[in-house]
């Protein structure tokens, strides 16, 4: 009982709030150029296996960061006692929250159309949603040490794997690219509605939160821009909206990635895989 009390306590390390670019944002900030530039460098001439690796093992340190985010936030210490209850706003099904899984099942499968679609998705929608949340990070950072570290990695890691499919050849940069990412981003959205109906009928929004991806239709709109589309279009509108909008994001990492290329003379990147097969 000791153990796990001291064990809470360290999970629990305070901190002062980190503000937007204030020291910690800005060193966070600076690891994950410095991790992108690093993979985008020394990954050009990983062979197929290599990356693979790479994408699975920084996927699992996420998942494992995760699990102790839940942690965190189930188990409380209330004097000698340790309470347990469970947070569901924190249910891990976010759109920042995805790459962990994709990254896992990318990293386990070989290459054909499924491996191709979700390192397109890794490499284009989950390079964006980690660049937004990077550059305005005014809701991610808590009182909690560790859970400070653990969505800086998560959303900086986003970005540096993403690149490093990119960089490597790994994902082409073609337009078709978006094509294959789009149907696991379908998917995603899919199951996040699901969940959120499911959440809805079984009566956990009486008690609880639960809104993932933000786009529940029986809780309140609170994402930046997007929470305006909801209280002017009906539902199945808003979620077009909302699909087409991040689809153009993706598409924006593809051109101003292959901008870079261009710019850095990569032109081989541009339309072809640079692999060394495994």
């Amino acid at each position: 009982m000791e153990t796990s009390h001291a064990l809470l306590q360290i999970l629990d390390t305070q901190m002062k709030t980190p503000e937007p670019y204030g020291w910690f944002h800005l060193l966070t900030l600076g690891l994950t150029i410095l991790a992108t530039i690093l993979l985008c460098v020394y990954g050009r001439q990983h062979s197929s296996h290599r990356v693979r690796s790479i994408v699975f093992w920084v996927a699992a340190t996420v998942v494992m960061l995760e699990i102790y985010k839940q942690i965190n936030y189930t188990f409380t210490l209330q004097g000698d006692t340790v309470v347990a209850d469970y947070q569901w706003y924190a249910f891990p099904w976010q759109f920042c929250s995805t790459p962990m899984y994709i990254g896992l099942l990318a990293g386990r499968t070989r290459s054909g159309r499924l491996h191709d679609a979700l390192c397109a998705y890794l490499a284009t929608y989950a390079v964006f949603a980690g660049v937004c949340v990077m550059l305005y990070p005014v809701t991610i950072f808590t009182s909690t040490v560790a859970i400070n570290i653990q969505t800086t990695f998560c959303h900086g890691s986003m970005i540096a794997i993403g690149a490093y499919l990119l960089a490597s050849g790994h994902v082409e940069l073609h337009p078709k690219t978006l094509l294959k990412a789009l149907p696991v981003f379908l998917i995603c959205v899919t199951m996040a509605v699901i969940m959120n109906e499911i959440a809805y009928y079984s009566g956990l929004l009486t008690t609880d939160t639960f809104n993932m991806f933000f786009i529940s239709r029986h809780c309140a709109p609170s994402l930046p821009v997007y929470s305006l589309v909801q209280q002017i279009l009906s539902y199945p509108l808003s979620l077009v909206v909302y699909v087409g909008a991040f689809t153009l994001a993706a598409g924006l990492i593809l051109a101003i990635a292959a901008g870079i290329c261009r710019l850095i003379k990569l032109p081989h990147i541009l339309s072809s895989r640079n692999l060394v097969r495994a």
